[in-house]
C-alpha cells in the first residue's frame, strides 16, 4: 500500500516576498548610511587629532670602552607615598597625596679596569694562578616606565585648579626621583654585591681552568 502523498509546501505570495526584499534593501541602506557617517565624520571631526614625529636624529655624544663584569641583576619594586599638606586648610582645599609604583632593576659589576698591579700572580710552573679583585659595585637603579605609573591620586580643589591654569602642570619627576633613591638604599641594603662577587669568583675559576691552571685562587682587595 503506497504511502500518502504530502502537499508541496505553499509558495510565499507575492506580497510577501515584496516585503523581504524590502526589509533586505532597507537593511543595506541604513549600513551604507552608517559606514558614510563614520566615514565623514573622521575626515571632517574638528577635533581629530594626528601624531606627527619630527624628533631630530640621534646624536652620539661619546663612545667609552668598558672592562666591567656585569655579575648580577636585581629587580626591585616600591610603592611610593607622596603626601603634601598646607598648614591650615583641609586636605580637600589644598593638598595631595600620590601613591605611585616604581619598579626597576639595579645591575652589580666588578670592575676589571680598577685591578692593581700585581693583581694577577702566576707560580713559576704555571700551574697556580692568584686573581685579587675589587669587590662588586652598584650600578644606579635603573627604572622601567612600563611597568612604573602612578596608581592613585587625590588633589584637593585649589591643586587641580592650579594644575588646570598652569601652562607646565607638575609632572612625575619628583616621583621617579623618590623611587630610584628608595630602590637605591634596598639595593645596599640586599646580599645583591655578595652575589656579584661570588658569581665573578665562579666565573674567573671556570674560565682559568680552562686555560691549564690546576690550582686557582681569587681573593678580593680587602682579603689577607
Amino acid at each position: 500500500m503506497k504511502a500518502p502523498l504530502e502537499a508541496p509546501p505553499e509558495a510565499p505570495s507575492a506580497p510577501r516576498r515584496r516585503r523581504w526584499r524590502f526589509l533586505a534593501g532597507l537593511l543595506v541602506v541604513v549600513v551604507l548610511l552608517v559606514v558614510g557617517v563614520r566615514l565623514t565624520w573622521s575626515w571632517l571631526n574638528p577635533f581629530g587629532e594626528t601624531t606627527i614625529d619630527r624628533s631630530q636624529p640621534v646624536l652620539l655624544q661619546s663612545i667609552h670602552n668598558l672592562s666591567r663584569f656585569e655579575a648580577a641583576t636585581g629587580n626591585f619594586q616600591v610603592v611610593v607615598d607622596l603626601e603634601r599638606d598646607a598648614a591650615f586648610l583641609p586636605d580637600a582645599v589644598k593638598g595631595s597625596r600620590t601613591l605611585f609604583v616604581g619598579a626597576g632593576g639595579v645591575d652589580a659589576y666588578v670592575d676589571f679596569g680598577g685591578l692593581a698591579k700585581g693583581a694577577l700572580t702566576v707560580s713559576p710552573d704555571r700551574r697556580e694562578v692568584t686573581v685579587k679583585l675589587p669587590r662588586a659595585q652598584l650600578e644606579k637603579p635603573n627604572l622601567d616606565n612600563k611597568r612604573s605609573y602612578v596608581y592613585a591620586q587625590q588633589r584637593g580643589l585649589f591643586d587641580r585648579v592650579e594644575d588646570f591654569l598652569s601652562s607646565s602642570p607638575a609632572d612625575q619627576q619628583e616621583l621617579y626621583v623618590l623611587a630610584e633613591k628608595k630602590i637605591a638604599e634596598a639595593a645596599q641594603a640586599s646580599d645583591l654585591r655578595n652575589r656579584a662577587d661570588q658569581n665573578t669568583k665562579s666565573m674567573l675559576q671556570g674560565m682559568l681552568t680552562t686555560l691549564g691552571f690546576e690550582k686557582v685562587t681569587v681573593k678580593f682587595a680587602d682579603e689577607p
